[in-house]
């Protein structure tokens, strides 16, 4: 049974809620304790314990004498909790993610890079998929993916709407990934996707999956809203 949220997270929820939606924006000083009391219809102290809610999550931010503020909207940070996929990403932040599936199709005739990549024998079936994931209704990404098949056996389409990461590791256990990301500009076949004008920044991500053995898994092309991700690597000292 779950666990009933109290007065003030109720009230926390509400506003982030307003926030979401853009009713409060990035920078936008909210209304007085008083006012927010008087709307939800709670104690100012009630509205105090939510603000204070928010502002421990890096939500808002107050600034003595001058009232609390909406912070400046956070980027999604890959790689801030390790290998993720999106949807585990989105829920990390405590957000939702929706996925289009635009292409799924079991290929034989693959692009070099990527047989070579996974190390595909001659003419071995391989899906070739093709997602728009959106983070809280929002177009994030778009994923350009080549599997092999055998690790996603008799999948559906229904099926890739949600955790791809879920589904092969029901097959192999996914250990790490090599990305490389590179800054590109918006297409016009990209654009409306992801809702962003042709032409503004891009970045495209090219990843290798692989399992602990180094098996070659996912091959991967994907394309991030650079104003609203960014990625997180931890980079080694080597010594000579």
């Amino acid at each position: 049974m779950a666990k009933k949220q109290s007065v003030f997270q109720e009230v926390a929820k509400q506003i982030q809620e307003k926030i979401d939606k853009g009713l409060y924006v990035s920078s936008q000083r909210l209304p007085s304790e008083y006012d927010l009391a008087k709307e939800f219809g709670v104690s100012r102290l009630t509205v105090r314990k939510a603000i204070d809610e928010l502002i421990s999550r890096n939500i808002l931010v107050k600034q003595k004498g001058k009232g609390t503020y909406v912070m400046t909207q956070q980027k999604i940070q890959s790689g801030r909790a390790g290998l993720q996929g999106f949807t585990e990403a989105a829920k990390s932040y405590g957000k939702t993610s929706k996925t289009e599936v635009i292409r799924f199709e079991l290929v034989t005739e693959i692009p070099e890079e990527v047989t070579r990549a996974l190390e595909l024998n001659d003419q071995e079936a391989t899906y070739h998929i093709v997602r728009l994931r959106s983070y809280d209704n929002e177009p994030m990404t778009v994923e350009d993916l080549y599997i092999r098949s055998i690790y996603l056996p008799e999948v559906t389409e229904k099926q890739l709407k949600g955790s791809l990461f879920e589904l092969i590791e029901k097959q192999i256990e996914i250990a790490y990934s090599h990305q490389e990301v590179e800054a590109i500009l918006v297409t016009k076949e990209l654009s409306p996707l992801l809702k962003v004008e042709a032409g503004e920044p891009l970045l495209m991500v090219h990843s290798i999956t692989y399992s602990v053995t180094a098996t070659p898994i996912l091959y991967d092309i994907s394309y991030y809203r650079a104003d609203r991700y960014t990625f997180k690597n931890t980079l080694h000292r080597t010594t000579t």
